[in-house]
Parts: structure tokens; sequence; C-alpha cells
């Protein structure tokens, strides 16, 4: 039997177990055909839930009112759960009312990512880095989550949501939370969770000038032309396609160590990284020589490429008749081939097999969902105060020129 027959047997095995039930949420008599159909398993159900926030609480009372949220079934729960602190804390309190804490699985799937799986190895399986993950030898951290396409059919999400909501409420807050957390006790939800939750507690909310917004208007992606936001939406709207931050985690490994954060739509490339940049050495030995040492960085790439790449100096070959030359050098681990062999899966493949298997790690707790919500409230009541507006970019460029200017003003530059 070769092996494309095998697959197609087992595929079309699979198919035969599949099947499909309509059902309207806000009609509870549409519920117990569902359970029919599901019947009663020996270890219970797995459900997986995505839909809109307004969904939520209707949903869960018709799945417990037809028996299909017993004590043994877990829920997992895609996002946006609300659009603030409130209206989360509404969700989590339906979804509490019926399932208790260790059957609920927000997901994230951000977090089912083996880069960011990969960020814990690297700072707690290695002796490496951990004694320099401070404030004493980093200089600051970026976390850039940028994306080329515009609205892509999600008219009526995005335009009530913004960037702000989308993105940094949940994927980015959790890659700082990852990079900036305490070493947990052990790799279990619990463990890790709680040291995350603590970084989330710690943001200092911002100030006036810690944040830019822009929304795209008409340019060129790659040399093809695409139409500006307000085409797009047809009409004009306030809502922020782009948002760059200046955060800080107010404790003690972090103190004074800016964290910048930037996402946005129609940007130049697909690319999802973090920067950590390490601090100049102390003394050069070798400036005398003419050399410049140029401080450590370390980038931790998520998408679209997997990889982790550390620049160190190095010194150029030659005889050094006109002074030593130093060099910046690459040491790059791609994912991909380090592991060749490893068969390589999508995020919410391993998230749901962990949704299915009852493991919580790598899902987020309701404690961290409102701390993020809290600290992102905060910053949309700083805009509503200010009267901050949107700064209006090409599309095809990396935002509005004032998201230069943020970090310009620390000195620094945006990794692009």
């Amino acid at each position: 039997m070769t092996r494309s027959h095998t697959f197609s047997s087992l595929c079309a095995g699979f198919l035969e177990r599949l099947s499909y039930q309509t059902l309207d949420a806000t009609r509870a008599e549409d519920f117990p055909a569902l359970a029919e159909k599901v019947g009663t398993p020996r270890h219970g159900v797995a459900m997986f839930l995505s839909t809109a926030p307004s969904l939520f609480e209707q949903t869960i009372a018709g799945l417990s009112a037809c028996g299909l949220a017993s004590g043994t079934s877990r829920i997992g729960l895609e996002k946006p759960l609300g659009t603030s602190l409130e209206s989360s804390a509404l969700i989590n309190d339906a979804v509490a009312r019926v399932f208790s804490e260790d059957r609920i699985f927000r997901i994230d799937h951000y977090l089912g990512k083996e880069t960011v799986q990969n960020l814990l190895a690297l700072r707690f399986a290695n002796m490496l880095f951990e004694p320099l993950w401070n404030a004493s030898h980093i200089d600051h951290v970026q976390i850039t989550v940028a994306e080329t396409v515009g609205l892509e059919g999600r008219v009526g999400f995005y335009d009530g949501a913004g960037a702000l909501r989308d993105m940094v409420q949940n994927h980015m807050l959790q890659l700082l939370a990852l990079v900036a957390m305490e070493p947990p006790a052990s790799f279990d939800a619990t463990s890790i969770r709680d040291e995350k939750v603590k970084v989330l507690r710690s943001l200092r909310d911002l100030q006036a000038g810690d944040s830019v917004t822009g929304q795209y208007r008409a340019g060129a992606i790659h040399g093809v032309a695409v139409p500006g936001y307000d085409d797009e939406l047809g009409r004009a709207s306030d809502t922020e396609t782009f948002v760059a931050l200046r955060a800080h985690v107010d404790n003690w490994r972090w103190k004074g160590v800016p964290f910048y954060l930037r996402t946005g739509k129609r940007l130049p490339e697909r690319k999802t990284e973090i920067v950590i940049q390490f601090k100049a050495v102390p003394h050069s030995i070798f400036a005398k020589q003419g050399a410049k040492a140029e401080p450590n960085r370390l980038i931790i790439g998520i998408q679209p490429q997997e990889n982790i790449r550390l620049s160190v100096m190095a010194k150029s070959p030659g005889l050094d008749r006109g002074g030593v030359r130093l060099r910046e050098v690459p040491l790059d681990i791609s994912m991909p081939n380090a592991f060749a062999g490893a068969k390589r899966r999508i995020a919410y493949e391993r998230l749901l097999l962990d949704l299915i298997e009852g493991d919580q790690t790598l899902f987020v707790r309701r404690d961290e969902v409102e701390a993020q919500w809290q600290w992102i409230d905060s910053i949309r009541a700083g805009w509503a105060e200010n009267g901050l507006d949107p700064k209006t970019y090409t599309a095809g460029s990396w935002g509005p020129s004032s998201a230069i200017a943020l970090v310009e003003r620390d000195g620094v530059t945006w990794h692009d």
C-alpha cells in the first residue's frame, strides 16, 4: 500500500466521523438538537467557541441547559473576549457561572507558536542569558507585529476594535509578559501564568507622548496599489490601524527599561519579532584603534520565519596595520534547519490538542485577561482625554513619522 493511499484512507476515515449541526445561538430551543448529535461521550466534551462577544452569554446558557457543560466538559474561548475590562468581566462571569476556571481555555494563538515557546527555553534552559536579562544589561526591548493586509473582510469587527484592542491587548502583551516574567518554579500552567500576571500588573500607565496612533491611506504594497482605510471602509473613521507605544514594567528587574511596541496594517512587510537590545560595553579597549564596538542584539523572529539571531562583535581578518577593525557577526539559529527532522505543527493544532488533554499552560487565565484590559482601557481613556486622533500614513510605509520620533527621542531606532 502506497503512502498516498494510506493517507487517503486515514483522511476518509476521519471525515466519516465529522458532522455539522446548524444552530442559532439566540434560540434556546436549537441547543437540544446539538446535544443529541454530540451524544454522551464517556470522557466529556471539548468545545471551541468563536463568536461575537454579544453571543457568549446566550451560547453558554444554551450549552448548559442542554447538558453539554457537565463537570467533565472543557471550553475553548477565542478572542475577542470583550472590548473593555467591563465587557470582558461580563463575558467571564457568564462563562464562570457554568464552567470552573480549570475547564476554561482562553486561546491566544501566538502562545502556540514554536518560537514563542522557544522564548521560554531560551531564557530558562540556558545559563548564558538569565544573568544578563535585567535592567543592568538590557537597554531596551522592541516588539513588532507588522501586517501588509488591510481590512480583508473584517470591516464590521475591526472598525469597532482598532489596532490597540485587536493586537496589543492580547498578542503583544502576552509576548511582553513572556519576555519580562520572572523564572517560574516549574513548567506548569499555574507557575507560568502566576509570573505573567505579575508583569501585566506592573505595567506603568502611559504618559503624554508615550503613544502614537495612525491610519493608512492609499499607497502600494510590494509594488501593488492598495486603497486607504477610509476607501475600504467607505466612510471617514477615527479608528487606529497603527499604534506605537513606549511601555515600562515597574519592578526590580526592569525599572527604567523601555519596551517599545509597534503594530499596524498595510506596513511594508509581514513580520513578528522581538528585539532585545543589550547595553554597550562600559569601556572599549579598541577605541584608540579606531574600532567601534556595537552593542549586542538578540532578535527572536516569530513569523513569517522562525529564527533566533544573536549579533556579536568579531575582529575583521587582516594584519591590522591601520588598526584593529571590528565587525558585527550574526549567530543564527534557523528553527526549520536546526530541527530539520521534526514535523512542524501550526499553533492551533498544538492548542486544540492541549484543550482536549486539559493542559492550560499555553492558555490565558482570567486575571491575565483583566490585567491586560485594565492597561488598555487606561490608554484609551488617555487618548480621549487628550483628544489624540490617528495620524495618516501611506500604505507601504512604517507608519506615521511621529512613530519614528517616539523612539528617536530616546536615542533608539526601530529595527526595520
